[in-house]
């Protein structure tokens, strides 16, 4: 590697909005990262049906717009 171009590697504590905390390695100058899903809350990996509601772009353009009736078979 070039010498003097890369981001600094460095320990990195990642906080879930759940809680869970756990260390890895990063190039965030801060030392700390906040995620909203972690693996120890997610519900692919507890096996346990939780919405995540994070405003999605259909809710948004729901909100924005309004929902519109569907039109019948003619």
């Amino acid at each position: 590697m070039k010498p003097d171009i890369h981001p600094e590697y460095v320990e990195t504590t990642v906080t879930c909005g759940c809680g869970s905390t756990f260390t890895t390695h990063s190039t965030a100058t801060s030392g700390q990262i906040r995620v909203e899903v972690c693996s120890q809350c997610h519900p692919f990996y507890t096996g346990k049906q939780k919405i995540l509601d994070t405003g999605g772009r259909v809710a948004r353009f729901e909100k924005r717009f309004g929902t519109q009736p569907v039109a019948g078979k003619k």
